[in-house]
């Protein structure tokens, strides 16, 4: 009896969102998919969501004759629907969520987060690590702590990881990157 092939795996990229980068990436390489490959957008776009369209429409264009598939592993993070519109004419998939955390938590367990309080801040351990970069740089907070409570003041709760069951949060270094946040930003 002669020895079958396996049937040849659809080349993929995976297009994601620098934040979930470290998990995509552990992800694939536990699953042992030799046949996708990750590229991202950086993180910073959460604070300019108006290039996030277009930087994906490039990535796409960049890759389509190299790949069977085009996967975004992107929320719609503030696009308006835009990127959605722009995905759909490129025919590149999208895997649902508003927001990075849902892709965490599941979309099952967010949205009865999100109703049972709107003034939630969720934090990643992404962000947690990233927080000095993104937010206090990133939003011009450092330089002007004055806009804290502009930015801080109507959040009512917070939400990590590691009340949904999955975190690095507790390694005492992030647990001190989540601590840090909250004083900074005075986060409940």
């Amino acid at each position: 009896m002669a020895l079958q092939t396996p049937p040849r795996l659809p080349t993929t990229l995976l297009i994601a969102c620098g934040a979930l980068a470290r998990e995509i990436l552990m992800v694939v390489e536990t699953n042992g998919w030799q046949h996708v490959e990750v590229t991202c957008l950086p993180a910073s776009f959460h604070n300019r969501p108006e290039l996030i369209t277009d930087a994906m429409r490039q990535k796409i264009h960049e890759n389509k004759s190299r790949f069977d598939r085009i996967v975004a592993l992107f929320a719609d993070c503030g696009t308006g629907g835009m990127l959605d519109r722009m995905l759909e004419e490129e025919g590149v998939e999208r895997i649902p969520g508003a927001h990075c955390y849902e892709f965490y938590a599941t979309s099952e367990k967010f949205h009865p987060l999100a109703e049972q309080e709107l003034g939630t801040f969720y934090l990643t351990d992404y962000l947690a690590r990233q927080f000095d970069v993104l937010i206090m740089d990133g939003m011009g907070l450092t330089k002007h702590p004055e806009l804290m409570p502009m930015y801080f003041g109507n959040y009512k709760r917070r939400v990590t990881e590691k009340s949904e069951g999955r975190s690095e949060e507790t390694q005492p270094h992030v647990r001190v990157r989540i601590y840090r946040t909250r004083r900074a930003s005075h986060l409940p």
